[in-house]
């Protein structure tokens, strides 16, 4: 009997296409049954080899030995895999199986995921395409039916090799070399290194924000405010209110306007991670990893989309998930709700895979036991399922315009006419702990009611008044703001058909942060991603090529024309191997002033007891800054080793103040016990720092 092998991205979707096929079969790394065998890579399987792999010379971090461009490229497994590499390479060398079928993701990295596989184990047999992007079982029995011949996708396999070479060229040689300058780990990456700019650039606008004063000018009508422009001066605005109240108000315009705000689109991960943070300060691989508990729990479907919107063959499932979700949800209890299911599809906008949204699974679980962190995931996608399927919210907007003393001014009300999806939005913002604030629709300034005036009604002496602002600096970025500023990056210089737009994926935006808060380059405080020193001195020191996102847009629009045969992947790899180059010759030596860049502060601990300059913390001693001065307290004291107490900073720095330090467990060598006592400082001004301990007095 003929085995079809399916290889799969992961277990999970293994296990569905299993489900889908009806396949039981259950063995160590793979599932068999009905003629297939279906398989798993667990993500990146096979990589790019690390830069060691083409050299000894490479295997230690130097200046001369850059660039690195292998002539050969080589590839390795990933050593936490190689179980399942086995299996995999073991299943396809099987002689009964005939032909394999590449089913990991639709899209560029699945392609590369795949193909890396089956280049290193050497296959050969005839390669299928599973194309879908829905895991309904339907679609899965659909796309088996009408698999696609795998050399179809050969365009799509060079741009995405071409990818990965460029990323490693660019990202080794860049890191190596800054790194090798500074004397310090500088991780410079084609996604990380822009975002860590986005950062900076806002800590600068922060930091160089000067705040202006200005002023409106308010006459007070019947039933409204009309406000001036604004004015700079107190002066001037003092003037104009004299001058209103002693003139009249004319009512030169009135217009009313029927506006629209649509129902917000399905999520796909950034705006999940965007929503999340801002309702739950959630960052973003908090939401990653719970969207993924629950993805494997089938509660919800694939997180890692850039997708907002379902397929056109999903309009039965949507709308079994809006009723089951209407009965689920508390905060729909007691609405008639008829939902507008065609709202969310659409097959043309959906890319490797749909938007994010509750299963039918739910219909078996109890959400109350769910840890609270998943069922508000769950919640808000289910929530906003229902939202994207309502009404639109409509409002009348009124804008009277009145002439006074030769100014306008101008007064806005709405009156609602629907309430449509936001009065859902406000029934299930009311569930929430905490109230997060409404984002801008644009329309939020706006009074609630309507305007009782008629063009060329006056209004004669009325009363005004005079009020005072100030202009507000930017807000530090936090992890919504920046996935939607990485989201955006590079957008107007890139191909509307690229696969890829923006900074990073939806997948890799949250390591992307992860890493930059884990190499020091940036730090959390509450929500806000404030920039370290390190961080803003990492994009002062690197070229603009390498801060900013037009690389990225000029890599995806290449990539793009590689993946529909228009272009040649040699010629990319060229040019990538020539700025790899260029980097290293642009970058001979630095100033000693440089190369002290990133060096740590020191941390200041307290003044000499001897001379009063200040005491500074080295690798093994506390020792004194000036010179002249030979105070110095070292850590490995034998004084401090006989009784087993580590000399911590917090005891030198006690000393430094008050030339005494409490020990909870001073060791004695006689008695082999430990004791309560005070260390205190007895220099005598020698060689070396003396110390001796003082017992507790003992009470009478």
């Amino acid at each position: 009997m003929a085995f079809r092998l399916v290889i799969a991205e992961k277990p999970s979707v293994a296990q569905t296409i299993a489900a889908a096929l009806g396949i039981k079969g259950k063995q160590d790394g793979y599932i068999e049954g009905g003629g297939y065998l279906i398989s798993w890579c667990v993500g990146h399987l096979v990589q790019l080899a690390e830069a060691a792999a083409y050299g000894e010379q490479y295997k230690k971090w130097s200046f001369d030995s850059l660039p690195i461009l292998p002539e050969e490229w080589q590839y390795a497994v990933d050593p936490d895999k190689g179980k399942q590499f086995k299996t995999i390479k073991e299943l396809m060398h099987r002689a009964d199986v005939s032909e394999v079928v590449n089913a990991c993701d639709a899209g560029r990295e699945g392609e590369l995921i795949f193909r890396f596989v089956y280049d290193m184990t050497g296959c050969k047999k005839p390669m299928r395409r599973l194309w879908i992007s829905s895991m309904e079982d339907g679609a899965i029995k659909a796309g088996f039916a009408s698999l696609k011949d795998g050399r179809d996708y050969g365009a799509l396999f060079a741009s995405a090799l071409c990818r990965a070479k460029a990323d490693w060229l660019i990202g080794i040689n860049a890191t190596r070399l800054f790194s090798c300058l500074y004397g310090k780990t500088l991780n410079v990456g084609r996604v990380q290194t822009p975002t860590l700019k986005m950062l900076v650039d806002r800590d600068a606008a922060i930091t160089n924000f000067k705040k202006e004063t200005y002023y409106h000018v308010r006459l007070m009508l019947p039933g409204a405010e009309a406000a001036s422009a604004k004015i700079c001066a107190a002066d001037e605005a003092g003037k104009l209110k004299a001058a209103c109240e002693a003139s009249a108000a004319v009512c030169t315009s009135l217009v009313k306007e029927k506006k629209t705000i649509a129902p917000p689109k399905l999520f796909d991960l950034t705006s999940l991670q965007r929503e999340t943070n801002r309702i739950y300060g959630y960052t973003a691989k908090q939401t990653l990893d719970l969207a993924q508990t629950l993805y494997e729990k089938k509660l919800l479907t694939y997180p890692r989309t850039d997708s907002a919107f379902l397929t056109d063959d999903m309009g039965e499932t949507a709308t079994g998930i809006i009723a089951l979700l209407c009965g689920k949800l508390p905060f729909m209890a007691g609405i008639s709700f008829t939902p507008e299911v065609s709202r969310v599809l659409n097959s043309k906008k959906v890319s490797d895979h749909h938007a994010i949204i509750p299963t039918m699974e739910l219909a078996k679980t109890d959400l109350s036991g769910l840890p609270e962190t998943e069922r508000n995931i769950l919640t808000l996608a289910g929530a906003r399922l229902l939202m994207a399927a309502a009404e639109p919210h409509t409002f009348e907007a009124v804008t009277a315009v009145f002439e006074c003393a030769g100014q306008t001014f101008t007064a806005k009300a709405r009156t609602v006419l629907s309430d449509g999806w936001k009065g859902l939005e406000r029934r299930y913002r009311a569930t929430l702990k905490t109230k997060p604030d409404p984002e801008d629709d644009g329309e939020s300034g706006l009074l609630s009611g309507t305007l009782s005036f008629t063009e060329g009604q006056t209004f004669d002496r009325p009363t005004a008044k005079v009020t005072e602002h100030d202009t507000t600096p930017p807000k530090p970025h936090n992890e919504a703001s920046l996935l939607s500023a990485m989201e955006r990056a590079g957008n107007e210089e890139t191909d509307p058909d690229a696969e890829r737009r923006g900074l990073g994926t939806p997948a890799t935006r949250a390591a992307v942060i992860e890493k930059l808060v884990k190499g020091g380059f940036v730090e959390r405080k509450g929500k806000q991603l404030i920039p370290t020193k390190a961080g803003i001195n990492l994009v002062c020191v690197l070229p603009e090529a390498l801060t900013s996102p037009k690389l990225t847009a000029e890599w995806e629009n290449n990539l793009t024309q590689i993946a529909k045969g228009k272009a040649d992947p040699d010629a990319f790899m060229g040019g990538i191997e020539e700025m790899a180059k260029g980097l290293v010759k642009s970058y001979p030596f630095l100033s000693d002033e440089k190369k002290d860049l990133f060096k740590p502060e020191r941390a200041e601990l307290g003044k000499c007891p001897r001379c009063g300059s200040t005491v500074y913390e080295g690798k093994k001693n506390y020792y004194c800054s000036s010179r002249e001065c030979a105070f110095t307290m070292w850590k490995n004291d034998r004084f401090f080793e006989e009784r087993k107490v580590t000399f911590s900073p917090k005891i030198a720095a006690a000393l430094l103040k008050d030339g005494r330090a409490a020990a909870k467990k001073l060791y004695s060598p006689k008695t082999g016990k430990t004791y309560e006592g005070t260390v205190l400082l007895a220099d005598t001004g020698g060689k070396y720092v003396n110390y001796r301990v003082e017992l507790p007095k003992k009470r009478k």
